[in-house]
């Protein structure tokens, strides 16, 4: 309940735009994206303004614009995790794009971390803004900062590393975490528990599979595997980022792999222990007030820098590292919710 939670804000004016409405493009490819965005989107069009959405058919992307009954244009798919493949996607993907939008004359385009949008946008003239929180993927934010008008991130991360992308002037920092944000408004619900049939007598263990198509990530991550194979032994809800991860899953058995799309965030609350090796659902753990473990082997954001180092987030060294037990505390009972008009008034501003 919000009167249980720290409330963090600041004042903001209550409309985007007094007059006249702005047709607004926001654009999506990973499946996160969709829960960042969704509370701008319904913002943006409270306020009198039109949204349209286009997506990426990638991850869970498609059924969570399904689950959260958000009207989209499904546009590409991924190519894959190899540098070529990437770019062959990117001047796809960004055609078919500059195609859909080409009459629909919009007056600004959205997106977090797209770059197939960034592309477009320019070469349509339409002004644009990206927001992203890990600063280490160098060929996706090269094209971004440069491309776009705004670049939004949260202040933790130090400018400097940021103006080697062309971000320097453009930058608009916000405290906090997006999940923050975007999870002010969420109250979990015990649905997704009965949808996967969950024990909840017993400890509950959720896992995130490493991003394996993303350039920053693209070796084998064996103290995951191991992990995996520890928590074989208790209740363990696996999310699975691709086909063929999900393909491995249910061959090997022992976990349960939800079959569409569900209520990560709630699963995610009423969880005991989160492990990931990516950075959203560690990131929303930790908002949620659920103890999180990181298996990611990358080279660490300064978001995840500072988790750590508050003792917020945790980085599991061996196997045994990760400890599943019932918590006392009923979900996200201390959370911190941000206003996320916040966000929305820096992408969009002038």
């Amino acid at each position: 309940m919000l009167n249980r939670s720290t409330i963090a804000t600041r004042p903001y004016r209550q409309r985007l735009y007094a007059a006249p409405p702005v047709r607004v493009w926001v654009d999506l490819t990973n499946s996160p994206h969709v829960l960042i965005m969704r509370p701008l989107i319904e913002l943006l069009r409270a306020d009198g303004h039109e949204v349209e959405v286009t997506a990426r058919d990638f991850a869970q992307t498609l059924g969570l614009l399904e689950r959260h009954h958000i009207d989209h244009t499904a546009l590409g798919r991924h190519r894959g995790g190899r540098l070529a493949s990437k770019g062959v996607g990117l001047v796809s993907r960004s055609g078919a794009l500059i195609r859909w939008a080409r009459r629909r004359r919009f007056d600004i385009a959205l997106g977090h971390g797209s770059n197939d949008v960034t592309v477009a946008a320019r070469a349509l003239g339409v002004p644009s803004a990206t927001a992203l929180d890990y600063e280490w993927a160098r060929v996706q934010h090269g094209v971004n900062c440069r491309l776009a008008r705004a670049v939004v991130v949260p202040e933790v991360i130090p400018p400097e590393r940021l103006y080697g992308y062309g971000a320097r002037g453009k930058l608009r920092r916000y405290p906090g975490l997006k999940e923050e944000y975007y999870l002010a408004d969420f109250e979990p619900d015990a649905t997704v528990l009965e949808e996967l049939a969950i024990d909840t007598a017993k400890p509950l263990a959720v896992v995130r599979t490493p991003p394996d198509v993303s350039l920053y990530h693209r070796f084998e991550n064996d103290l995951f595997g191991q992990v995996l194979d520890r928590l074989r032994a208790v209740q363990t809800v696996v999310l699975p980022r691709t086909p063929a991860q999900r393909e491995q899953l249910e061959r090997d058995g022992g976990f349960i792999v939800p079959a569409r799309a569900v209520d990560a965030p709630s699963l995610v609350a009423f969880a005991d222990v989160v492990v990931s090796a990516g950075g959203t659902m560690n990131r929303e753990a930790v908002a949620l007030g659920t103890p999180v473990y990181t298996t990611f082997e990358g080279r660490l954001g300064a978001v995840d820098e500072q988790l750590l180092a508050e003792g917020r987030l945790r980085r599991v060294e061996r196997p045994d590292d990760v400890v599943v037990e019932k918590r006392p505390v009923s979900p996200g009972a201390e959370r911190v919710r941000r206003d996320p008009r916040v966000l929305l008034e820096m992408m969009v501003e002038p």
